[in-house]
C-alpha cells in the first residue's frame, strides 16, 4: 500500500520534513518514490514553511495512495493558504 508520509530531513535542532511518496512498509526516512513536496516547521521571515505539488499528490492519490493523518493537515493548510 503506498502512503503519503513525511520524511525526517535537517541538522540537530533544525528539523526540516520532505513529504514523499513510499510503500507503508518502509522505514520512515528509507526509500521513497517521489518527494512531493517539504515542510519547514521553523521557517521565520521569507523562508517557505510549506510546499506542496498539488499535481503529482492528486495523481498519486488517484492511483491508491493514503495520506497520514499529519499530512492530510498539511494538505488542507496548504490549500487554505492558496486560497
Amino acid at each position: 500500500m503506498l502512503a503519503i508520509r513525511l520524511a525526517l530531513g535537517g541538522a540537530k535542532k533544525r528539523p526540516f520534513y520532505y513529504l514523499t511518496v513510499t510503500d507503508s512498509r518502509n522505514p520512515r526516512d528509507g526509500s521513497h518514490k517521489e518527494h512531493v513536496g517539504f515542510f519547514n516547521p521553523i521557517a521565520c521571515g521569507q523562508e517557505v514553511r510549506l510546499f506542496v505539488n498539488q499535481e503529482r499528490i492528486a495523481y498519486w492519490m488517484s492511483v491508491g495512495a493514503q495520506p497520514t493523518a499529519r499530512v492530510t493537515k498539511l494538505l488542507k493548510d496548504s490549500v487554505n493558504a492558496a486560497a
